[in-house]
């Protein structure tokens, strides 16, 4: 189901379709609800008890785990920007030696998949390299 303005959460729904497909049965394909979009007092008091649970700013759309690898995807559309909480996650991630990637499209996340060794059964895109 496509919904008017909400291209990332188009992405995601399709993404985790596909990667269900893709990867082998065993893998988890996890996605946190880490903010609350409720406005007013009411939402600020239900994101302060998800804080207080150990939701953390910044954290990717969807963690992959299989065949003992971890892998952050972050969703974004085609002229979405990382804010800085997720910049802060990518680099807190990375220095821990995890994979992280940004995605805009299938293609893209099958490409993250190869590159950080996960095995699935679709091909992944052939990957060009900038000139």
């Amino acid at each position: 189901m496509t919904r008017r303005g909400t291209p990332e959460a188009d992405l995601q729904r399709s993404l985790v379709q596909a990667l269900r497909l893709a990867l082998p049965r065993t893998a988890i394909i996890h996605h946190c609800a880490n903010e609350v979009t409720e406005p007013g007092p009411r939402g600020a008091r239900r994101q302060a008890i998800l804080v207080g649970m150990g939701v953390h700013a910044g954290f990717a759309d969807l963690v992959i785990l299989c065949d003992g690898r971890v892998l952050f995807l972050e969703l974004k559309a085609p002229k979405g920007r990382l804010r800085p909480t997720q910049e802060a996650f990518r680099d807190a991630v990375l220095a821990q030696g995890f994979g992280w990637a940004l995605v805009r499209s299938l293609d893209e996340a099958l490409g993250a998949l190869a590159d950080h060794g996960f095995t699935t059964r679709i091909a992944p895109p052939v990957r060009r390299s900038a000139p």
